[in-house]
Order: C-alpha cells, then sequence, then structure tokens
C-alpha cells in the first residue's frame, strides 16, 4: 500500500474487517507489542462518557498547551477531514503523516484483522511516540473497557457524563454503561467523573482499583452568578483551590470544570488569569458552534450541535432556553436509525418553531419521512427535504431577518452544514450568500 493517498489508506481500512464494530483489545494488543508501542508520553489523560468528550478534551489540550507543553490529542470521529483525529502540538496530522503510520500498521498486523477504528488508533500512537510530547489527551470512541484507546493506562481518567446511547454495546441502563466506562481507571490513579449522580457500579470500581475518585459536586464543582462563573476544586495534595469570577464559556462549563480539575491534580503552574483565557478560547467545530451569516440580504444566526442522544438534547434545550432570541428558531434535523428519536426530540419541541428533516449520507439513516411523520403527529411544523444542505437551505430562505437557524442531530448533519458553508463562502452557488 506505499505510495497510496490519505483516501485510497480511508477506503481500504473500512474494507477491511467484517465489522465496523468488534468490541475487544486482544487484537490492538497484538500489533502493538509488534510494534513497539508503548506509553506515547509521560502524561496520560483519557476522557470517556456519553456527551461532552470532545469538548473536555479541547478544554484539556488548552490548559496544558497553555504551561507550553506539547500535546497530542486523538479524538472521534471527524467532521470534514479524518487529519482532525489526531493533533500534536495543536496541528492536525497531514496526509503523509498518516500515511506513514497506517504503512507501519499494516505491515505490523500480519494475519491480525483490525476494525477502521482500531488501525486509526493505533496509527495515532505510532505518530504520538515519534513526536516526543508532553502529555497525551486521548477520547474514547466507544465505551472504555473494551475500547482501543485503553491499551494505554491512564495517569488521569475521565468520565464526562453516563448517559443511554450505543446501547447494542454497552447495554441498555446506565449502571450497566458506568461499568464499561469505568472501564478506563487504573489502580491507584486519579478516576475523575462529572455526572452529579454516578451509578454504583462506577463508584464499586474506583474503590475496587483504590483509585483516588473526584466527584462534581463533592469534590470539585462550579457556580454561575450573572455573566461570571466560579471553581472550586482540590489539588494533588488534597488541599483546596478555587478560581473566581471568569467570564462565561460557550462551552459546556461543567465540561470546564471537570478539566480543571484533572489539570489541578498534575502539579502543574497555578495561574489563575492563564488558565481562565485559555478557557475562554477553546472552541470545538459543531459543539454549540455559533456562526454568524447573511443570506439574500438577512442576518441570520446558524448555531451548530452534534448532539444526537436524549442527554445531549437535554443539556442543549437548556442552553437555548437561556439565552433570549429577538426572533424565532427554526431547525434542521437528521438522525441515525439507532438512536432515540423522541428522546432526542421532545426537550426541543418547544424551543423550535419550524423544523425542516432530511436523511444523513449514510446507509444507517433514519428516513426523512419518519423524522416528519413523528414531528407531524407531535403538533409541530415540519417539511421534508431531499438532503441535509437542501434543508439548511430551505430554513435560510423561510427565515426571517434575526432568526436562529439550529442544526442538530448528528455528526454527518454538522459535517453536511460545513460542506454547505464552505461552498457558499467561495460563491459556488449564487444564492445570495455574502460573510
Amino acid at each position: 500500500m506505499t505510495g497510496r493517498s490519505l483516501a485510497d489508506w480511508l477506503a481500504y481500512l473500512e474494507q477491511l474487517h467484517p465489522s465496523a464494530i468488534d468490541m475487544g483489545l486482544e487484537r490492538s494488543r497484538a500489533v502493538a507489542q509488534r510494534l513497539g508501542l508503548s506509553r506515547p508520553a509521560p502524561r496520560v489523560i483519557t476522557v470517556t462518557g456519553t456527551n461532552g468528550k470532545g469538548s473536555t478534551c479541547a478544554f484539556l489540550a488548552a490548559l496544558l498547551q497553555e504551561q507550553g507543553l506539547k500535546v497530542g490529542v486523538y479524538s472521534s470521529p471527524h467532521l470534514v477531514r479524518y487529519n482532525e483525529r489526531v493533533q500534536i502540538a495543536g496541528v492536525e496530522a497531514g496526509d503523509a503523516e498518516l500515511c506513514q503510520a497506517f504503512a507501519a500498521i499494516e505491515a505490523a498486523r500480519g494475519e491480525i484483522s483490525l476494525t477502521y477504528f482500531e488501525m486509526g488508533t493505533l496509527a495515532a500512537f505510532w505518530l504520538f511516540q515519534r513526536a516526543a510530547l508532553d502529555a497525551v489527551v486521548l477520547e474514547v470512541g466507544l465505551g472504555g473497557r473494551l475500547d482501543a484507546v485503553n491499551l494505554i493506562d491512564a495517569d488521569l481518567a475521565l468520565v464526562t457524563s453516563i448517559g443511554i446511547d450505543h446501547a447494542e454495546w454497552l447495554g441498555d441502563n446506565r449502571e450497566s454503561v458506568a461499568f464499561e466506562k469505568a472501564g478506563i481507571f487504573r489502580a491507584g490513579k486519579p478516576a475523575l467523573c462529572g455526572d452529579l449522580d454516578p451509578p454504583q457500579t462506577l463508584l464499586a470500581q474506583a474503590a475496587l482499583l483504590d483509585a483516588p475518585f473526584f466527584l462534581r459536586g463533592r469534590d470539585y464543582g462550579l457556580s454561575i452568578e450573572g455573566r461570571d462563573w466560579s471553581w472550586f476544586g482540590l489539588n494533588g495534595n488534597g488541599e483546596g483551590v478555587r478560581l473566581q469570577h471568569m467570564p462565561l464559556l460557550d462551552l459546556p462549563m461543567e465540561n470546564a470544570a471537570l478539566a480543571l480539575q484533572a489539570y489541578a491534580l498534575l502539579d502543574l503552574p497555578w495561574q489563575p488569569e492563564r488558565i481562565a483565557s485559555a478557557l475562554s478560547r477553546t472552541r470545538v467545530t459543531g459543539r454549540l458552534d455559533r456562526r454568524m451569516l447573511s443570506w439574500q440580504g438577512k442576518p441570520l444566526t446558524l448555531l451548530l450541535d452534534v448532539g444526537h442522544n436524549p442527554h445531549a438534547a437535554e443539556y442543549l434545550a437548556r442552553r437555548l432556553s437561556g439565552r433570549p432570541l429577538a426572533g424565532k428558531r427554526l431547525a434542521v434535523f437528521g438522525l441515525l436509525a439507532d438512536k432515540d428519536l423522541a428522546g432526542v426530540v421532545m426537550p426541543l419541541l418547544d424551543q423550535v418553531v419550524e423544523w425542516a428533516v432530511a436523511p444523513l449520507p449514510t446507509s444507517r439513516t433514519r428516513p426523512a419521512g419518519e423524522l416528519q411523520a413523528y414531528l407531524h403527529n407531535c403538533g409541530a411544523q415540519v417539511t421534508a427535504h431531499a438532503d441535509v444542505q437542501a434543508a439548511l437551505q430551505a430554513q435560510c430562505t423561510r427565515a426571517s431577518a434575526g432568526d436562529e437557524i439550529l442544526l442538530f442531530g448528528s455528526f454527518y448533519c454538522v459535517a453536511e452544514a460545513l460542506d454547505w458553508l464552505a461552498r457558499h463562502a467561495k460563491g459556488d452557488v449564487q444564492d445570495g450568500f455574502a460573510g
């Protein structure tokens, strides 16, 4: 496969293993041993959770980089380019680097069949090990215990939240989900939880491993007063630390609070102004991602969010209800077939005036007709469209000046919107777009 492009490699990886998801560490561990892959950096922070992993990883990377550390971040899925999954010192891995890593994994795996995600995870570890990093932040792809990321022993293990998603793999109750996520905990190493009500299975695993356990609301937490927020937590010596009067963030502040507690345990300089600045600068594409645009002379707001399960929808609804809107809110919505349609739609029904639904560009999509029928039965105004971009364009045309268009329901949905925005910014479609 030498000389192949990144697109060629990714197409090859998609058909390499008979199952897209095949939980277990045996295959990845065997190939990692053949490659001589070990700890990719002196500090390893692993993050799992039903929602909030991406923003927590981004906050952590920003805090560490603010101290001059060279940081690697591995995340998934990507929105536009596969390169987004592997970042070294704030820069996405290049095509040539990824191709070199995939070639190394391919040469080492021999008869061992690896999934797309397993190949990508090993490639990230291979690149990290060669980059002389000070720290890595690893986002779990699915669950925790049997995820390929869990090959590496974490110095700090973070659980952002615990909800029901991927039930066919993780179970249909919070206790089962928590057990899988607690699989990233290590004996004697700090375990952190951002869920205010963690199931007993998570607590039991921390106790079994004698892992120092830091729980939001008990050991660390946040408070909001007007346009400021404050944080309290514990350092590695068990001493209380605080940050006060920080500006409110666009991203979920409970994830920033979790990242702060992790940072407080790392024996790094505690500089309130620099810490607050790093958090304020943190952005994550597709997560409460607000874009301003002018469409046919009308100023509009586009809010992109990858939320695709009930927990994420409830959080999104709370954020929307707390922010007054001068105009009305229209939605563009698509959902995968294995997601909880009622659980995702119901929290947002009161926040949206008109819906535009569309299929996602994958065989796993829920049909637009099914989405339309469900919303119609809920009493919502709804139209169906051929694809996400057509739905988005229709809502822009339908909207009045000052209105907001909420686009959510899937990573696929947001990726389509980002492509649409990029094409219109270049003027590829003549429809009055500007800005």
